[in-house]
């Protein structure tokens, strides 16, 4: 599933890498003496005494690091299609589990049983004005082994209903919520309808939802050429981009409510689960959606007729995009298997010497929708790595102080299953003993992505300027500080929270200090740990300078395509390797653990500035618009004949009061600041808290990020209990910061903005009274 930014702006990451060059001139002295570890700082978290015998013990696990072994377990576990419910599915795990005992880890596997509605039959025909019949099907590609595999399930998007349906067709661009305000102005109604929509510019998911609550009877998602396939670059097996048969799978449950089987939101799957009916299942969608190929998407698009689409609505197609309604008319036909599956994660464990009872968990999904060689098995194949390094350790007779837990999840494609369920029916051990949760998805060649809990930044930056790149031979932070210097320029954010992290991105790159890593919204297994139970969190890899989101979800996404266009000497996925290990045993080996609070209490401040702004430009936007509508009505048509209504009119705007966050943000930082002091002074040796002091105060630390966590839940979806990070519940993946407060505004619902202003600024006032708990521990 992987939380990834959309397709498009992936691509303009890719080509936008070579500005970073320049820059990159003048960083690149004091970065290389970083990363080979020459006058490096001391190292977060421990005393200089125990800073050199972490760094000599990294040392021997970097040199266990082979790129050769990660790529022989690739083409072994991508070999065969490894779907939910295949056999290789579970060969796989067995063959994980084997590795890890192998290794001399405690490992198991531990299953659950899901609901998983695998595909029986489907169809899709035009069937006026005239006549074409859908292949819905990858055929095999020259150079690729595994492409005429037996044993692949044919495309399908999971968790939509089953249905045989015939309607008039309307194209929808990208299917999102401002798709239809463009419909609504000329008149159209999808009601009873079939819409055929594109993907990009947001979850797969949504686009199904919003045409559900609109009224269509089916959905159509295809893949234009314009986002992924030859208008990108040349097409596989040429390049790497995506064929015209080519199609995206992926799951249209509903995340925005819960992840997981959507039989037992809130408990484990196991097999005595007591489970909702079908019908009760509120992440299941109601009509058939399918995804299907821009190459049997253009017969349909260029049977329609009614008005030409507006001009950001045209893709790459050789057609004139027009919206319909008809005169094409479409039969859409899906049945599946509505049963039970079985799940298997592969969990596996090194009790800790001194903290047996403090556990650092370490996660990357193991499932694909076919074959997965970039999603998942990428990111699967670089921890592997680190668990046979750290297994090395072990066999010399050292032990980590803290506890080990590497999970190989099951099930992330459909709607992160195996996490979910694994997170849920451990959760009270979860909420007591979990340090940190750790995630990675795909991996590819390019620039480190990091995104999680905020107190964790200090610490990645530190691993970040300590971790080679493979290609430029400087820190991967000093190539990231590059890279967002040079995107600051002239950059294309796809919505307004992107915009504002690219622009704490910029400001922060221009400094000498910590770069910022990302908020988490969802599309991978960290979703449960975070957002439901609370715990610290952090997700990363590489990528940026791969030819690999053409494939993404398909038949193509093979070990073949993978060594030509993604990480062909494997060398980013020792680097993630690296970067991932490096965090997990500075989490495990740390006496007090290395948490930085003070880029934390500075990101939420921004994070409030952020709503009010949001809340001054809806203003403006509301006073202008009325202005206009008052003035003429029509006066914002090019051409009116094609404009049946004028826009509607933005609501009033309140005076929100900011106050209880501004004032709890002014805690925070003083708050923040006080204890990384002292966190200071306790690694300098001035502070010396005895045995019991700082059990205490890591026990303290442990449960910090459930103080930003209420029981109630966000408004609607109480799955959703962190109130500083959430996925939006019209973005999906995307995040919503302080979302309590900020999806209000953007949906202006200004009561309840008001509302949530203090019950968000109670939830900071916990937090804060912990950290100033946790300071006077220290002292």
């Amino acid at each position: 599933m992987n939380a990834r930014r959309p397709i498009t702006t992936r691509a303009r990451a890719r080509r936008a890498v070579h500005p970073w060059v320049l820059v990159l001139s003048t960083i690149v002295p004091l970065a290389a003496a970083g990363a080979a570890g020459e006058g490096a700082p001391p190292l977060f978290g421990f005393t200089a005494q125990e800073g050199g015998a972490q760094r000599s013990l990294e040392q021997r696990f970097d040199a266990e690091l082979k790129p050769a072994e990660l790529r022989d377990w690739m083409k072994n576990l991508a070999s065969a299609p490894n779907q939910v419910g295949s056999p290789h599915d579970k060969a796989n795990a067995e063959f994980v589990r084997d590795l890890f005992r192998q290794w001399g880890w405690q490992a198991q596997i531990e299953e659950f049983e899901v609901l998983y509605p695998t595909l029986k039959d489907h169809s899709l025909e035009l069937v006026a004005p005239s006549h074409f019949t859908a292949s819905l099907s990858e055929p095999p590609v020259p150079g690729d082994a595994t492409s005429d595999a037996a044993g692949i399930m044919p495309p399908y998007n999971v968790y939509g209903a089953d249905g045989d349906v015939t309607g008039e067709l309307v194209y929808l661009n990208y299917g999102m919520a401002k798709d239809y305000e463009e419909l609504a102005r000329r008149g159209i109604d999808v009601r009873g309808k079939i819409v055929i929509t594109r993907y990009g510019s947001g979850w797969r998911g949504l686009k199904p939802k919003l045409a559900q609550e609109h009224g269509a009877i089916g959905c159509l998602i295809y893949s234009d050429p314009q986002d992924d396939g030859y208008a990108q670059g040349d097409v596989y097996p040429r390049g790497g981009w995506r064929p015209a048969e080519g199609v995206q799978r992926g799951s249209v449950l509903d995340l925005t409510l819960y992840s997981g089987d959507p039989l037992t939101p809130g408990v484990g799957a196991t097999r005595n689960a007591k489970r909702l009916a079908i019908a009760d299942a509120k992440t299941i969608l109601k009509i058939p959606v399918m995804p299907i190929s821009y190459a049997d998407a253009q017969p349909l698009l260029a049977a329609l007729s009614g008005p030409v689409a507006p001009a950001k609505w045209r893709g790459s197609l050789p057609i004139t995009y027009h919206m319909g309604p008809g005169p094409a008319k479409v039969h859409l036909v899906i049945h599946s298997d509505w049963g039970l599956k079985p799940l298997y994660d592969v969990i596996a464990k090194v009790p800790g010497r001194e903290s047996p009872d403090q556990w650092v968990v370490r996660g990357n999904h193991r499932d694909g929708w076919v074959f997965g060689a970039w999603d998942p098995l990428s990111g699967q194949v670089a921890m592997l790595a680190e668990a046979k390094a750290i297994g090395t350790l072990l066999k010399s007779g050292w032990r980590p102080k803290r506890t080990l837990v590497y999970a190989s999840w099951d099930g992330e494609e459909p709607g992160l299953l195996g996490s979910t369920e694994w997170a849920e029916t451990h959760a009270a051990e979860l909420e007591r003993d979990a340090v940190l949760y750790l995630n990675s998805d795909t991996n590819t060649r390019g620039f480190l992505a990091a995104a999680g809990s905020h107190s964790l930044q200090h610490l990645v930056n530190q691993v970040a300027q300590e971790v080679k790149d493979p290609e430029t031979g400087v820190s991967t932070q000093a190539r990231l500080r590059a890279r967002f210097l040079a995107q600051g320029y002239g950059r294309e954010p796809e919505d307004e929270e992107d915009n504002d992290a690219a622009r704490r991105e910029m400001r922060l790159a221009e400094g000498s200090g910590d770069l910022p890593i990302r908020a988490l919204g969802s599309g991978s297994d960290y979703t449960p740990f975070l957002q439901h139970l609370g715990l610290t969190a952090l997700n990363i890899e590489y990528h940026g300078e791969d030819d690999q989101a053409g494939v993404y979800h398909s038949t193509y996404d093979s070990f073949d395509h993978y060594l030509r266009f993604g990480d062909p000497t494997f060398a980013y996925g020792v680097a993630e390797a690296e970067t991932a290990g490096h965090i997990v045993l500075r989490m495990a080996n740390a006496d007090v653990l290395p948490l930085e609070f003070t880029g934390f209490a500075d990101t939420i401040g921004a994070y409030t500035e952020e709503l009010r702004k949001l809340t001054d430009d809806k203003r403006h936007k509301s006073a202008e618009l009325a202005k206009l509508l008052g003035e003429n009505a029509f006066g914002l048509a090019a051409d009116p004949t094609r404009l049946v209504a004028p826009p509607a009119r933005e609501p009033a705007v309140p005076q929100l009061d900011f106050a209880p966050l501004d004032k709890v943000v002014a805690r925070l930082k003083a708050s923040a600041r006080a204890y990384d002091e002292a966190y200071a002074q306790l690694l300098a040796g001035n502070l010396k808290p005895d045995a019991a002091r700082r059990t205490r105060l890591n026990a303290l630390l442990q449960g910090m990020e459930r103080k930003l966590t209420d029981a109630r839940g966000l408004p609607g979806r109480p799955w959703f209990r962190h109130f500083i990070y959430a996925p939006g519940m019209l973005t999906g993946y995307g995040v919503k910061t302080l979302p309590g407060v900020r999806e209000a505004i953007d949906a202006d619902r200004w009561d309840e903005a008001a509302a949530y202003i203090p019950i968000t600024a109670a939830v900071i006032t916990r937090y804060c009274d912990a950290l100033d708990r946790a300071t006077a521990l220290l002292h």
